[in-house]
């Protein structure tokens, strides 16, 4: 009797060929690339080094990961940095509960057939009680990863310290387990808002991509392909105002994924064109401070909309 075939695992990924393969295979993910994104990206990835992307805040660095691991086939597997991040919510940590109930069996048996603590110890801090986080996961995934540390210039210089030893050697000591080496080399990017500066020895391991705001012609782009539907004339619109507004001296300048926003809402309301009276409108869309709305509509001085016969 013939047995059934496996079922055929993960297709390989293939790495990018050139900075044309990349470009396309970015593009054909949804996402709008530049000489300078398609070059970091394809040399990430041919001489396996991480990405440090720093720049403002919505500017499509978070974007630029997940369309990496899309254009790879790749999983993406994400840790969101915040202030006091520790080793336990960002590599692992051991099934205290597990181990607890482990502890309570092995006490309950019979005199004569106890366990021997020294051999529970051993069995508690094995592959069985080990909850995998987000950096210990990306090193032993099996498939191709893309790991992406969110905001990386949150945590403190000590887990800086940390990545080090991922990021230069992809590997990663655990005390009760030994050194732990993944088979497969994840696709590291690391974004950061430049709210404090990163250590030396941190930047010295990665390649380095710079994103600011796009000029109007690659956002009216960015729109265009994100919202289709958009007339060309009322993308061309709005990214202009968004262009000027993102000159003022506002507390939150608006991102693309604002402007992408006030598209979809504008197409929403049904105007095909943006006056003063349509902006001012529908101004909380674009802005999250109450300042920054003031002073915007104080600064647009936009013609009124043609008539409608």
């Amino acid at each position: 009797m013939t047995e059934p075939a496996a079922a055929p695992g993960p297709d390989p990924v293939e790495s990018f060929v050139s900075v044309e393969d990349a470009r396309t295979r970015l593009e054909a993910a949804g996402y709008l690339v530049d000489p300078a994104i398609e070059t970091v990206v394809y040399l990430a990835d041919r001489l396996r080094k991480p990405i440090l992307v720093e720049g403002p805040a919505g500017v499509g660095k978070t974007e630029l990961a997940k369309a990496v691991a899309d254009a790879r086939g790749a999983e993406l597997v994400r840790l969101q940095c915040y202030e006091g991040l520790d080793e336990a919510k960002a590599l692992y940590e051991w099934n205290y509960k597990k181990q607890l109930l482990r502890i309570t069996h092995a006490r309950g048996g019979d005199a004569e057939g106890g366990e021997a603590w020294d051999e529970v110890e051993d069995d508690l801090f094995g592959e069985d009680y080990l909850l995998e986080r987000p950096l210990l996961r990306a090193l032993r995934n099996p498939r191709d990863t893309v790991l992406l540390v969110d905001e990386v210039d949150k945590v403190d210089f000590e887990f800086e310290a940390l990545l080090l030893e991922i990021l230069s050697d992809f590997q990663v000591t655990i005390p009760e387990l030994g050194t732990v080496t993944g088979d497969h080399h994840p696709f590291v990017i690391l974004t950061s808002n430049n709210t404090r500066e990163l250590s030396e020895a941190l930047k010295r391991r990665c390649l380095y991509l710079y994103l600011d705001y796009p000029t109007v012609e690659r956002e009216k782009q960015i729109v265009l392909s994100r919202v289709p539907e958009a007339p060309e004339q009322l993308a061309d619109q709005l990214v202009r105002i968004v262009r000027s507004l993102r000159q003022l001296e506002l507390k939150k300048p608006p991102s693309i994924s604002e402007t992408l926003d006030w598209a979809r809402t504008l197409l929403e309301l049904g105007f095909a064109s943006v006056d003063e009276e349509v902006a001012k409108g529908t101004m909380n869309v674009l802005l999250k401070y109450q300042q920054d709305v003031e002073k915007a509509t104080g600064h647009l001085k936009l013609p009124p909309r043609p008539e409608m016969n």
